[in-house]
Formats: C-alpha cells, structure tokens, sequence
C-alpha cells in the first residue's frame, strides 16, 4: 500500500513540474480572487461538524498563499464570509468568528507575512463583526499598512451589492456636501470608493470557484465585470496546487477582448 502511494505521489509530482512549465512567467495574473466554497459540505461528507470543515478550508488558505507567492501572484482576494452568511446558526458564526480570530493572531507573527512584504486588508462591513475579531483586524492591518510586496485581501462579512451602496453613499455626501457634481461621477470615481481602492490592480485577472457551483454569489460583482472564471469540482479543502496551475494556464490561453 505504501509503495502504491509513493508511485502516485511520485506520477503527481511529474504532472505537477509538467504543468508548471507549460505557465508563462511572463503572463501572469496580477491578480487572483477566489470563492472558498464547500468547507461544510466537505465536513458533512465526512459526518463533522462544519466547523471542522472551516479549519480544514482555513488551512488550505495558508497553503495556497504561499503557492501564490511561489509563483509572484501580486495579489489574491479571498472570499471567507459574505453578509448573507450570518443568517446561518449562531452557534456555527460563533465557531468562525473564532477561527478568524484565532489565524489573525496567528498572522501577526507570520514569517511568510512578514519576509514577503505581504498587505493584509479585509474588506466588508466589518462593524458587523465582534468587537474583539475589529480590534484584531486593525492591529493586523496597521502591522502589514507599509507592505507593498503582495497584497491579501479577506472579504468578512462581506457583500459585493453592500460594496456598491456603500461606495455610493460615500459619493452622495461629497455631492451634498458640494465637493463633487453630479456630472463628476464616473466609473474611475466609484472604483476609488470601493473597498478595494488600495490595490495596485482592483479586478481580478482569474475568479476561482470551487464546490463545483457556478455563480459568483455576491463576490466583487463590481470588479469581475471582464474576470475570467474558473469552476473547480472539488471542495476548497481539496483544492490542490496543480488545479491552481491549470486556471492559470486555461488563463493564458484564453483570448481576452474587454468587450473589444
């Protein structure tokens, strides 16, 4: 049995170097964001509670990061909690809240964060979240606001339509306030109100759905108008580093017009 695995490992990883080299270094995504869905139907396969299967999504987070920076992927925007997500049971928000918690604390002391000069910023209606997971988030983004290198962006409580109001909200007081025409508004002007106005490059090149569900579900509904998706069936947990390769590679093969 033992022989047997290695052979596979050892067929995986031929694969894994021959997919590799089949990516243009040159032609990169600058930037990769992702649905992390099927923590707990993975869980439930398995008769967990789902919970378990957050961990076990919460650890493939670290994994595929570092993936990421392997490759010089500038920056990744995660999708962990979306605002519909509280209306689940209490008792399973209170379990995330925890783990959320408890990997901050965790990045603050990150050699991975730190040598690699990696931003960290998340991004929804975070005054929805406990006052003890606010006060974590600032503290992580402080220690990361110099960072330039690399860019990871956690959408909590997060929905792409609340992202949109509230950028427009922020628009309609500079108007009331007469620091802004109405005639001023454009697109350039809202995209420098969303939460993701700090990143180098706002949309993703590549949106990576796991679960085998295709929909966007709310997730940057603003800037993935010219995103290229990629729907993998497995659940995040299972997500592997050569299923990362093969979005990027499908990437560079696809012919990207804008509308042109």
């Amino acid at each position: 049995m033992l022989q047997g695995l290695l052979s596979v490992l050892g067929v995986y990883k031929v694969y894994q170097r021959w997919l590799r080299s089949q990516i243009d270094q040159d032609r990169l995504p600058k930037h990769i964001g992702v649905i992390l869905d099927g923590n707990r139907r993975w869980a439930s396969e398995r008769e967990m509670i789902p919970w378990h299967g957050h961990r076990e999504g919460v650890a493939k987070v670290k994994k595929f990061l570092e993936w990421c920076l392997n490759l010089g992927i500038n920056s990744i925007t995660l999708y962990a909690f979306s605002t519909e997500n509280f209306s689940r049971s209490d008792e399973e928000v209170d379990e995330l809240m925890k783990i959320y918690t408890e990997n901050l604390n965790e990045v603050i002391n990150s050699d991975v964060i730190h040598e690699n000069k990696v931003r960290i910023n998340i991004i929804g209606r975070t005054n929805l979240l406990p006052e003890e997971l606010r006060n974590l988030i600032d503290e992580v983004e402080k220690t990361t606001e110099d960072y330039n290198q690399y860019y990871l962006n956690i959408a909590l409580a997060y929905g792409g339509r609340a992202e949109i109001v509230d950028a427009m909200k922020k628009i309609a007081l500079k108007v009331k306030d007469g620091g802004l025409k109405p005639d001023e508004i454009n697109e350039a002007l809202i995209e420098d109100h969303l939460y993701t106005a700090y990143l180098p490059q706002q949309d993703p090149d590549i949106i990576i759905r796991t679960s085998g569900e295709s929909r966007l579900s709310n997730f940057l509904i603003w800037q993935s108008a010219y995103s290229e998706l990629f729907l993998v069936d497995v659940y995040w947990p299972e997500f592997r580093e050569i299923d990362l390769d093969r979005a990027i590679r499908a990437y560079q093969r696809r012919q990207r017009r804008f509308g042109k």
